[in-house]
């Protein structure tokens, strides 16, 4: 079996370029980890460095398996926290993974009603959108957007609640001519430059891309990015136009408009998948009421 620790030198060696650099960083000798690396190649089999002029570097064999074991070493890392909270025997966390307009719209109430309910718990929250990241834990709870005419995802071990169905609307430019407009035909911004806030074709990109699609036209785009604040920012600048959920848009920088998209209306669907754990069964509840109070509060708004 492999050893974890001899991995995560691996990456610490291709990281500083060097075993010298990697020896400072992780406050070892350069031989001992010589030594880490030989036996990593013993263990796998693989050629991981061969010479380069004066020097050694790392082979294509050593990148990849440097590549494949950041996944496996983000698990143990997980695996060590929840030993040493084991240990200790006092230290709450409930993990929260979302996309970032749930993240700054419903998650402070969410914490806020955890934290009265369990005063020591720790809330970690980590962005499952546009990438779907990994977080520091297993969530407790996993907000995610669906198609609103979409199959019903289900996660195993996880309960499925589903909080609410919102509309996507056009963000333009405050001078766009568009804007006299009370609401936008999708077809109407064929022709427009576009700010892409979902560089990676995350579930809401592929929702947006859809619907162009079935208007007949696929969005031509100015700028990609992974943000959509940093979107609206580039949209002020008069770069092109966007389209995000209205979630996204609660409070728009200075100079923007939005305006309802029909024919065809963009919808999304949020649900919540929660983790069913009689342990903690309670406390992801309140989670999740809270949730579904302020899903039903940015709808009512």
């Amino acid at each position: 079996m492999l050893n974890p620790r001899r991995l995560a030198i691996l990456r610490a060696v291709l990281a500083a370029g060097s075993i010298n650099g990697a020896a400072r960083n992780l406050s070892y000798s350069p031989a001992t980890i010589s030594q880490h690396m030989t036996a990593l190649a013993k263990e796998t089999g693989l050629i991981l460095f061969e010479k380069q002029g004066r020097g050694i570097g790392p082979t294509e064999a050593a990148r990849h398996l440097a590549d494949e074991a950041q996944s496996l070493l983000a698990d143990f890392g997980r695996l060590d926290r929840v030993v040493a909270d084991l240990r200790g025997g006092q230290a709450q966390h409930l993990a929260i993974a979302c996309f970032a307009s749930a993240a700054e719209r419903w998650i402070p109430e969410v914490v806020r009603a955890v934290r009265r309910h369990q005063p020591n718990l720790t809330v970690e929250i980590s962005l499952n959108e546009p990438v779907d990241g990994r977080g520091r834990r297993r969530p407790d709870l996993d907000i995610r957007t669906e198609p609103a005419n979409g199959a019903d995802v289900h996660l195993d071990g996880y309960r499925r609640h589903e909080l609410t169905v919102e509309e996507l609307v056009a963000v333009l430019p405050g001078t766009h001519p568009l804007v006299g407009a009370r609401e936008l035909a999708l077809r109407d911004l064929a022709t427009e430059p576009w700010v892409d806030h979902d560089i990676y074709d995350s579930p809401i990109g592929q929702i947006v891309l859809s619907a162009c699609r079935s208007a007949g036209f696929t969005p031509r785009h100015a700028a990609r990015l992974d943000d959509h604040r940093a979107a609206l920012r580039l949209v002020a600048a008069g770069i092109g136009v966007t389209v995000l959920p209205r979630l996204a848009v609660a409070e728009l920088p200075d100079g923007l408009v939005a305006r309802p998209i029909v024919r065809p209306a963009i919808l999304r669907r949020i649900v919540v998948h929660a983790r069913q754990d009689q342990r903690r069964g309670d406390l992801i509840a309140r989670a999740v009421t809270r949730l579904h109070e302020s899903a039903a509060a940015s709808s009512a708004s």
